[in-house]
């Protein structure tokens, strides 16, 4: 597979990290749209905010702006993980089909391309769970403390289980945003380069064109995946208010109504679009490099 196959792994991680720190506030407002005004958990059912403007200006004033980065750390954790699984074992896992093609892989096989992105995201986001975990809970505002701190409580009063609260949806969404994602920017960047050449104009739209697509297609489970995220194991189990993936998507939809599968989805396109934006620009400026 050649002795260069390290770059995509390099490069995908580094460009993640560049994104992360681009866009992270907006993620912030995400998360926090999404668990609130939850009926059956006590801790979330206040309508604290109307909409993304007013969760940016009111965490803000009430907080500070330095609690919109809070989380921060376990984010850039996870993208230095995440990232460099993802697409590194995407763009070598299609390399690696399209050399055993009739044709090469001198066209695009979509079939192809939406199975090694599918395969590279869930993978790669079942991994990096843990550090999910870590970044929701501290996004909330529950846990401020460094992310060592929070580590360790969680580990000590959940167990390693309470790492990968929420793996299920998580892992299916990312491979969802994937199988959508990345297909997407490389048949969109293929029939633009005509027109645009392989120029940063063509990643710029691609790149736009892609977030939109897995935005829409991602953000019930974005939404599922943050509350059972940010749901504490308890002894009782009677206080438990989510068993999984489907009863959360049940009892959400029963008690607030199937719109709020798709709370936060403007902050969610809003941050796909600059993430993917940032990303895919950094990308192919380092392959341009090297």
């Amino acid at each position: 597979m050649g002795d260069r196959d390290w770059r995509p792994f390099i490069y995908g991680g580094l460009a993640s990290i560049v994104a992360e720190f681009g866009t992270f506030p907006i993620d912030t407002t995400k998360t926090r749209l999404q668990i609130q005004g939850q009926k059956i958990d006590p801790r979330h059912v206040e309508l604290r905010y109307t909409g993304m403007v007013d969760c940016f200006v009111k965490t803000s004033k009430q907080e500070g702006v330095k609690a919109l980065y809070c989380g921060i750390w376990p984010a850039v954790l996870r993208q230095a993980t995440y990232g460099t699984i993802k697409f590194g074992t995407y763009y070598s896992l299609k390399k690696a089909f399209a050399a055993r093609r009739a044709d090469g892989g001198t066209r695009e096989h979509l079939a192809t391309n939406t199975f090694c992105a599918a395969f590279a995201g869930g993978l790669s986001s079942a991994i990096a769970n843990p550090t999910d975990v870590l970044k929701v809970r501290m996004q909330v505002g529950d846990e401020k403390r460094n992310i060592v701190r929070c580590f360790i409580d969680i580990h000590r009063i959940e167990g390693v289980a309470g790492l990968w609260r929420g793996v299920a949806p998580t892992s299916q969404r990312a491979a969802l945003i994937a199988a959508v994602e990345l297909p997407v920017y490389d048949a969109c960047k293929r029939r633009l380069t005509a027109p645009l050449g392989d120029r940063p104009l063509n990643h710029f739209v691609s790149s736009l064109l892609a977030s939109l697509g897995s935005a829409v297609a991602s953000t019930p489970l974005d939404v599922v995946r943050t509350r059972l995220m940010n749901q504490r194991k308890v002894r009782d189990p009677s206080i438990q208010i989510y068993k999984g993936t489907v009863d959360c998507i049940v009892q959400t939809v029963r008690s607030e109504g199937a719109r709020a599968l798709y709370k936060g989805f403007i902050p969610t396109w809003l941050r796909m679009g600059p993430w993917n934006i940032i990303f895919f620009l950094t990308y192919e400026q380092l392959k341009a490099l090297y």
